[in-house]
Order: structure tokens, then C-alpha cells, then sequence
């Protein structure tokens, strides 16, 4: 047994074997057996090679080599994240080998990341505590999460569930991670709220995305923020004269939000005459009044006592206890206003003076004295700022839009037995002032918009609305933001001002712009104006507007078409090429499907409906041509499908040496040649003469019958004029733009005549035409396309084998808007490129500069459009070409080349008769 040498010490002694590192690109996690590249192939190496050459790799753990086909297979699972962590760009780099003789050659596979990881948290439960006094703007850092993907499949973002108190940020760390951060939005109340649960959630940027998420519990601390606050600010109460001590008076309430020590009161008199503080007693802990002795209208008719509620901190609340003296009552009060404004802005703060009362009563004693009040549920109250008088002020803030007016009743009691009273009514209304920002009807918009969509539509409106009045709540729309660059955001949106109607400025294209996020502002007119703002995002939907384009089979760089070499011995379901299409849509739009429309053979080749792979159907056998062409279409899934169509020049043999002869040239002779140019010269010279009398021919027939608007010839009346269409009544849609008007001369058949082809422009059809008769439709039952000649004129018939590749089709592309058989030009401009090549190859043939039809096959053209300009890259238009009075026709080396003869036409003399008469 011989002994094996390490691979690492064999790549120093094969440095110059080594060529070009082998590149291939594969998504992370494939199925073990997975198909990464046919290896044989690329290095060069047929199938019949693999047992002698023993092809194999390094990277046995991940990567081995099918020794059958060549193709270079997944052996173990490959994981992006595990072979090259975090990096952004990952690559397994080895080496293959074959023997016999030794080569080594490098390969590299770069695995390409799938949104496999979903991010995590290290921690399932998240616990803050927040004091209630902390203010709003207060950052909170939270625990990020972490996700193993890179690049677009990486962690992007944060969301937290829905909260007025709280929100989140995504904040960006030095090390490029992404971690959140809490925001404190408004301040916090224990005593409304102790407590808040948010949901965290973590989102990575892959299609689908993938989340985890979070719980964040909020525990808000208490702080003393809470004064004590008495039920009422006034308490008032009547005691007739003379009532014993220890008569319970009134009780005095004030309640604390906070907890604990923060929340405990005690009540207290507030310093004041000491006749008051002895008449009554006060409770400390539960604020009932008592008399305290007797009490003597005589002596003092009016009790006003301040009482001070404290908690277990510093906080302190005051409240006034107004005790009356009855005494007998027979008059009414009066209420006399001696200030008032009935237009109050809406902002006002609480307690402005709105109405200035003045009471009084001609009792006298507690018969007169008179109390007022006004209704409970206004946001309006009564201080009595001395004896007899009153303000009316605002006691809570006031909303225009809630409440526009109100009507006020004054009521005067005074507190005689039985008491007597007055009322009044006032209204007072409230003017507008800007204090609500419009607000739009919802929170975020979602536009799905299809691509191709006419300039100036309306993709969609944003509506909001503002309940104040006049230019308060006019609003105006705008655009204030997007992601898309800002000399370019007009060029896509408009939005109206007025109407809030969002336009779009030009075609969207799915392919280039699949979404963008716009933020509108609403504005109103006030002074200062408010705004509000919200966002839309915009989806462009896909169509079907692009075609499928075929990467493989490609053209080579002179412009020929590529050929795949099969084996003879191929048994069926061989696998022989595969064709390679992509198309720029998405979805359903995208997805290909092929089909062969032509086939040299149709029942020796079978065409994958979703893969592209052509395999052999049958074994090769004797009667079957060595050369096959398959022509094949790949179409869409839109609707309307769009195709695109390849052409697969295949041949059978067993190694290269054996097809050099199907795809070799041989040189024609150079004396047929040498008559086609000088009947060309000839011929171009007769049609130029020709052309000249028939336009100074034309101009004198003009002037002499100008009035005449008869229809005349298009020659002398020495000539015959027919014209007739080109397209044959039994084919459809035209296959030829163009119509020709033919003149013959009406000369005796022996002597030599001539045709003069007139073309005039038509509408080109929107698609290639299929002529119905099969021996005049182009490119049918595999035969190449050709112009065949008219038998009674004498001349040759044209060549059964001329064709060419796509490349070499007319055309400003050489690839587009052809089919694959070779037609006629099908616009003015390949047709006017091709008379300007043929009149140049004329010239040069004149001049002796150049050989029609050389061993080169440039037909002239090489001298004047360089020596890459050959035959081999331009179509072969010689044979479609006659020349009157001439047996020859300008035909390619192909038919002599493969051994045909001239005259031959593969036997269809009849049909190119009637390809000539049409």
C-alpha cells in the first residue's frame, strides 16, 4: 500500500497547478446531500475522467464529492454562526484535488446567513422601581436581548405594549448592539396607579421576523405629594342663641391620598380672637365642633372659625367654619351686582373674578343675615370677601368645547325662621382660545399602493381634527419627514394642504422601492399654532412588469451561442445543461416555468417544468443528427405571463476532438465568389440607374398631369406594374413590417429583365406572425430560416444551412425583439443597418479591397468595421439576395462548407416557388 502524504504538505509542491479559487454561494443550514456546484465541471473535467482523476476536497466535514457526476455535495450540517461567529461575511476556504496528473485547486464557499436565531433575553422578568415623584424624562436602561444572525437578519428594534406613562427607544451601543431604553413620559401617581406591567419585545430585521419578549414589572414607590384636602373649603352652619354646651355644632372632613404616616390628620383652630376659640370646641381627631358655652346673639351674632388639617408630614390643608346666630327674620335679602363680565376665555386660571355681588338684608341681627350660593355642578363658586359681599370666581377650569355657556343662578338665603331668599340669573359665555392641538383619527396609516401607478393619483388621505373654533381649528397638512432622501421626497409625494389627500408624484417600482415611511404633520392656525404628527407607511405591491431573463445559456463575448456536448452513450434521463432564468418581480410574478417550443428532435429531450433541466428522453440512435437545437421558452407566473426565450445548440459525442468537425468551417472556393461580387456590383449599379429614371421619370409625369388625380404606374407604358403584399393571406399577424411593389419589365423572356423592389414602411405588428403553410414559415420543422428564389427566372436555389445565433441576429441588441429562428429584420433601423452593409461591402468590392464571401467570411466589412467585424457576428443576408439576370445567388460557405449542393434546396424547389411568389 502506498503511503498517503497530508494534503497541506502537497499544496507548496502544486503552487503552479493552483489556478483561480472556484467560488460558490449557499444559504447556511442545507440538507445534508444538498447540491453546491457541479466541481467536475467547473474544474474542467468530463464525467468519464472522475474514477481516474479521484476529484475530492478538504473540507470533508462539510463538503464531499459525488464521484459519479462530479457534483460537489453538503456532508455535514454547515452553520453560519457556529463557523464564523458574528462576522459579517463567512466563507469556507479549501482545497480540491485530482490525480494523475496531480492538481490542486482552491475552492471557496461563502455561506450566506437565514434569519435561523429569533433574539432571547437573558432574563424572562424585568423589575423597576420608580418613585412617584420622579420626573417625566427620566431614562430607565433595560436588559438588551441578543441574536446570533447578522447583518439584516440581526436584532433591529424594541417595542413595549401601549402605556401613557412610558415609552421606548432603541439606543445603539459603541460595539454596534442594540439595547432599549425606557422613557418616563409623565409623572407617575401611586395613589391612581401603584403599580405597571409592560411587555417587552424584541424584533430582528429578517422576512419573516423573528421576536421574543419580556415582562417588565413596575412597582411605583410612595412619596408625600398628597396635602390634605377638607370636602369643602367654606362649612357654614346656623345655632339659635342660648344653646347648651356640648351642642354638636358641625364636623369638619379632610382626607390624604398617601399611605401611613403620610396619610394620618389631626385638626386644629388656626390662631385667631379668642372669643371664638373659647365659644367652640374642636375634636382632633375626628373635627366635630361643639359649643364650648352659651352662646348670646347680643353679643356677637357671627362665628368664622379656621380650622387646619395636618398630615404625618408638612402638608397642611385650611378650611373656614362660618356659625350663624338666629334670630327672627321677616325681610327678604337683595343681591346687587356690582361688577360683572360675561365673556370669559376659556384658559382662564381658576379663581379670577368674574362678578362682583353685594347682599344685604334690613333685618336686622340673625334675621339679616344672608348667605349665597349658586348651583354645585358648576365650575363656579362664591367667596364672600366681606360683610354683604360676594365673588363669583372660577373654581375649576373651564373647557369651551365641553361647555360653551352658562347660566347661573344666585340664591340669597338669609336665616330667619322660616328663612327668606333671592334669586338671580346670569350667563356667562366662553370665548375660544388655541388649547387643543389637532388630533388625527388614527395612529399610524398602512398604504399599499401597486407599482406602475399613473403620476398625480391619490394614494391615500389623512384626515384629523380640531374642536376649536374660527382659524384655531383650521388645519393645514404637510410632510415633515421621511426615509427617503430630501431633495427626492417631492419627486415621489405630495400631499394637499387643505384636504390632507396624499399624492403620488411619479410611478412607483417595486423592483427599486418596495416601501417608505412618511411623517405628516397637522397644523392649525392659531397663535401659537398646534400640531400633531403621525406616520404612514407606504407598500408598493409588485406587477408583473418585468420578464424573465435567461442567465444560461449566455452568448460568448465574439456573440455566438454556447453548445453543450452530450454523450452518445447518454442513457434517458441523462441530465444534458440546464437553463438558468431569474426575474426581477416577486411572488407568484417570479415564478418560472419552461418550455420547449422547437426541437430538432421533439421525443429525444424532456424540459423540467419548474427546474430548467434538460435531460436525454431516449438513447441517441443511428438515424438521429449529431447536431440538435432546442429552443426553449420560460415564462412567468403573472398575469399576463411574461417569457423569455433560449436557444441550446446541443451536440452528441464522446469527447471534443469528435465535435470539432460539426462545429468547424471550411473556405469556399474563391471564383464563385469572385462572380457574386461583380454581379452584385452590377446588380447595385442597375438598381441605382434605375432609381434615378424613375424619379426624373416620376417628376416629369407630375408636372405634366398635375390636375390629373387618376392612378398611374410606376414606369413608362413600356413597362407592366403589379404590386402586391408581402404577408401571404394564409398567415396571421405579419411577419414582415414592410410591403413591396414590384415592377417587371415587360420585355420578351429571353432577354434578361430585371425586378426593382419598392419598400414601403408600414405599422409593424405587435408580435412575430406564424405563417400557416409550413414550407414558407421561418425556422418550422427545424429547418434554419431562408428566402428561397424563383425557379422561372433561372436562378440558383438559396442555402438550405445557413443560420446563426441569436447574437448574430439584426438588431441594435442582437437579442430583442426576435424570435428564434432568425426573421427578417422587423424595424426600420435593423433594415436600413442592413442595406448600409451590403451597399458597403458592394463598394469595398468595387474598389478591390476586399473579398465577398473570403476565407475569412467577412463579406467586405471587416476593412471598414474592424477585423472583429465578421460574418460570424453579423446575419448572413447574401442568399436573400439575387441578382437579376443571374443564375447566382449571394449565399454563405455553409452550403458548400457542409457539402451540399447548390442546386439541391433539400428538394424543395416547389415551395421556395411559392416562398418567391409571395
Amino acid at each position: 500500500m502506498t503511503k498517503q502524504v497530508p494534503l497541506h504538505f502537497l499544496v507548496p509542491l502544486f503552487c503552479g497547478a493552483i489556478s483561480q479559487p472556484i467560488r460558490y454561494s449557499i444559504p447556511e443550514e442545507l440538507a445534508k446531500g444538498s447540491l453546491v456546484g457541479n466541481l467536475a465541471q467547473d474544474l474542467g473535467l468530463s464525467v468519464q475522467e472522475l474514477p481516474a482523476r479521484r476529484l475530492r476536497v478538504s473540507a470533508e466535514d462539510y463538503f464531499s464529492v459525488s464521484a459519479e457526476s462530479g457534483d460537489l455535495l453538503v456532508s455535514g450540517r454547515i452553520d453560519r454562526e457556529k463557523i464564523c461567529g458574528r462576522k459579517s461575511e463567512c466563507a469556507l476556504e479549501f482545497e480540491s484535488v485530482t490525480e494523475n496528473p496531480m492538481n490542486i485547486f482552491h475552492v471557496t464557499v461563502a455561506i450566506q446567513d437565514i434569519n435561523d436565531n429569533a433574539p432571547h433575553f437573558f432574563g424572562k422578568s424585568i423589575e423597576l422601581e420608580i418613585c412617584e415623584s420622579a420626573l417625566p424624562g427620566v431614562k430607565f436602561p433595560l436588559d438588551s436581548a441578543r441574536d446570533a444572525d447578522v447583518g439584516s437578519n440581526s436584532l433591529k428594534m424594541y417595542t413595549i405594549s401601549p402605556d401613557s406613562h412610558f415609552s421606548l427607544s432603541t439606543k445603539e451601543s459603541p460595539d454596534g448592539s442594540k439595547y432599549p431604553e425606557l422613557l418616563l413620559e409623565k409623572l407617575l401617581d401611586r395613589e391612581y396607579q401603584s403599580s405597571h406591567h409592560l411587555i417587552l419585545t424584541a424584533i430582528d430585521g429578517g422576512h419573516p421576523p423573528l421576536s421574543s419578549t419580556a415582562q417588565i414589572w413596575i412597582k411605583v414607590t410612595d412619596a408625600n405629594d398628597n396635602a390634605p384636602v377638607f370636602r369643602q373649603d367654606i362649612y357654614k352652619a346656623s345655632l339659635r342663641e342660648n344653646m347648651p354646651p356640648g351642642t354638636f355644632v358641625l364636623q369638619v372632613t379632610a382626607t390624604d391620598r398617601d399611605e401611613s404616616v403620610n396619610g394620618e390628620i389631626t385638626y386644629a383652630f388656626l390662631k385667631g380672637p379668642a372669643s371664638n376659640n373659647l365659644a367652640f370646641k374642636l375634636n382632633p381627631n375626628t373635627g366635630a365642633i361643639t359649643t364650648n358655652g352659651t352662646l348670646d346673639f347680643e353679643e356677637k351674632t357671627r362665628y368664622v372659625l379656621g380650622v387646619e388639617a395636618r398630615d404625618g408630614g408638612v402638608h397642611t390643608a385650611h378650611c373656614n367654619v362660618q356659625i350663624e346666630i338666629l334670630d327672627e327674620n321677616d325681610n327678604a335679602p337683595e343681591v346687587t351686582f356690582m361688577s360683572f363680565s360675561n365673556q370669559i376665555p376659556e384658559d382662564s386660571v381658576p379663581g379670577t373674578v368674574i362678578a362682583l355681588i353685594k347682599v344685604r338684608d334690613k333685618d336686622s341681627g340673625q334675621n339679616g343675615l344672608v348667605t349665597c350660593h349658586i348651583q354645585e355642578e358648576l365650575p363656579f363658586k362664591l367667596q364672600p370677601t366681606s360683610k354683604n359681599y360676594y365673588k363669583l370666581v372660577i373654581d375649576k377650569a373651564l373647557n369651551r368645547e365641553q361647555t360653551s355657556k352658562y347660566n347661573i343662578t344666585i340664591t340669597a338665603t338669609d336665616s330667619g325662621k322660616p328663612s327668606l331668599s333671592f334669586k338671580t340669573c346670569v350667563t356667562v359665555h366662553i370665548t375660544d382660545v388655541n388649547d387643543n392641538a389637532p388630533v388625527f383619527h388614527q395612529a399610524s396609516y398602512l398604504v399599499h399602493v401597486a407599482e406602475n401607478n399613473p403620476p398625480g393619483a391619490s394614494i391615500a388621505q389623512v384626515n384629523a381634527s380640531d374642536p376649536d373654533l374660527g382659524s384655531n381649528g383650521q388645519i393645514s397638512y404637510s410632510i415633515i419627514a421621511s426615509d427617503l432622501e430630501t431633495r427626492a421626497l417631492s419627486s415621489y409625494v405630495s400631499v394637499n394642504h387643505d384636504s390632507g389627500v396624499v399624492f403620488a408624484q411619479r410611478a412607483f417600482d417595486h423592483e427599486q422601492l418596495r416601501s417608505f415611511q412618511l411623517t405628516l404633520q397637522a397644523r392649525d392656525q392659531g397663535s401659537p399654532p398646534l400640531s400633531a404628527n403621525v406616520s404612514m407607511r407606504v407598500l408598493v405591491g409588485d406587477r408583473n412588469d418585468n420578464a424573465p431573463r435567461v442567465l444560461y445559456p449566455a452568448l460568448e463575448p465574439d456573440g455566438s451561442a454556447l453548445f453543450d456536448m452530450v454523450p452518445r452513450a447518454a442513457e434517458p434521463g441523462y441530465l444534458v445543461t440546464k437553463v438558468v432564468a431569474v426575474d426581477a418581480d416577486s411572488g407568484h410574478n417570479a415564478w418560472l416555468s419552461y418550455h420547449v417550443l422547437q426541437a430538432s428532435d421533439p421525443g429525444l429531450f424532456s424540459l423540467g417544468l419548474r427546474t430548467g433541466e434538460v435531460r436525454t428522453a431516449r438513447a441517441l440512435g443511428d438515424r438521429d443528427a449529431a447536431r440538435q437545437r432546442l429552443l426553449v421558452a420560460v415564462r412567468d407566473g403573472g398575469q399576463p405571463p411574461l417569457s423569455a426565450t433560449a436557444t441550446l445548440h446541443l451536440i452528441f459525442a464522446d469527447s471534443l476532438q469528435e465535435a470539432l468537425p460539426d462545429l468547424s468551417d471550411d473556405p469556399l472556393p474563391s471564383d464563385p465568389q469572385s462572380e457574386l461580387q461583380f454581379y452584385l456590383v452590377v446588380a447595385l449599379a442597375l438598381i441605382s440607374v434605375l432609381f434615378l429614371l424613375a424619379v426624373i421619370l416620376a417628376i416629369a409625369l407630375h408636372l405634366l398631369h398635375s390636375s390629373s388625380s387618376a392612378a398611374w404606374g410606376c414606369f413608362p407604358p413600356g413597362l407592366s406594374w403589379k404590386s402586391q403584399s408581402v404577408i401571404p393571406p394564409n398567415c396571421s399577424e405579419g411577419t414582415l413590417p414592410y410591403s413591396y411593389n414590384l415592377c417587371v419589365a415587360s420585355h420578351s423572356t429571353t432577354t434578361a429583365g430585371f425586378n426593382f423592389l419598392h419598400v414601403a414602411q408600414e405599422v409593424a405588428p405587435p408580435q412575430d406572425l406564424l405563417c400557416d403553410d409550413p414550407s414558407a414559415a421561418v425556422g418550422g420543422n427545424n429547418e434554419d430560416p431562408k428566402i428561397s428564389h424563383n425557379p422561372s427566372l433561372g436562378q440558383a436555389p438559396p442555402n438550405t444551412d445557413w443560420r446563426f445565433s441569436q447574437a448574430q441576429r439584426p438588431g441594435t441588441s442582437g437579442s430583442q425583439n426576435g424570435d428564434e429562428t432568425g426573421t427578417w429584420p422587423n424595424n426600420q433601423f435593423d433594415t436600413e443597418m442592413l442595406q448600409a452593409m451590403i451597399l458597403a461591402s458592394a463598394s469595398e468590392a468595387a474598389d478591390g479591397s476586399s473579398t465577398l464571401g473570403g476565407g475569412a467570411g467577412t463579406m467586405g466589412l471587416s476593412a471598414r468595421y474592424g477585423p472583429q467585424f465578421t460574418l460570424q457576428h453579423v446575419p448572413d443576408y447574401r442568399q436573400n439576395v439575387y441578382i437579376p439576370g443571374s443564375n447566382a445567388t449571394l449565399t454563405n460557405a455553409a452550403g458548400k462548407r457542409d457539402g451540399k449542393a447548390p442546386a439541391g434546396g433539400n428538394g424543395n424547389k416547389k415551395k421556395s416557388g411559392k416562398k418567391e411568389k409571395k
